[in-house]
């Protein structure tokens, strides 16, 4: 086991320059073999740290904190929170989605292997593909044509309509 103690105050201040920067328990147990050569298990390296006191920094986690205070402060934001707040229900007109209607669902009599529900989807577009709910309850889609998206109103169509037939079963 490696002891805190066989790191110069140097090399302890490097190791809290290299987390400041942003550097996870892998980045440090390289460098400290590299640049010091101490060679230590992830879980020494761990255990290191904690004995020194280091914090180790998700910079990717901190980036997206920063930039999701900063929307929240911003005046744009707040003027549209506020406006969406002082709508009525007359202020609002629901369209029907377009092309909605021509979305057309099956359901397989027996489910395939490993699936709760499956079936098929046509979309108002003519393209469709397998539809499926996994054991986890997740809703999926497996299109005919690789790559293809069908439109957020046939989406949402197939749902009410899925939603539709299963109640009927």
């Amino acid at each position: 086991m490696f002891d805190a103690k066989q790191l110069s105050d140097e090399q302890v201040s490097q190791v809290r320059q290299w987390a400041a920067e942003g550097g996870q328990l892998a980045d440090i147990q390289k460098r400290l073999e590299e640049e010091m050569e101490f060679r230590l298990s992830y879980m020494d390296t761990r255990f290191l740290v904690l004995d020194l006191g280091v914090e180790i920094r998700n910079l990717a986690q901190e980036a997206a904190d920063k930039e999701q205070a900063e929307q929240a402060e911003s005046p744009d934001s707040q003027d549209v929170a506020i406006q969406e707040s002082e709508l009525t229900e007359e202020d609002i007109e629901v369209l029907p989605p377009v092309g909605a209607g021509n979305v057309k669902v099956s359901v397989d009599d027996i489910a395939r292997p490993g699936l709760m529900a499956s079936g098929r989807v046509t979309f108002a577009d003519g393209n469709g593909g397998m539809w499926y709910v996994d054991e986890m309850g997740r809703l999926g889609i497996d299109p005919e044509v690789e790559g293809y998206q069908p439109s957020e109103a046939d989406i949402l169509a197939f749902q009410r309509k899925l939603q539709s037939v299963m109640e009927s079963r």
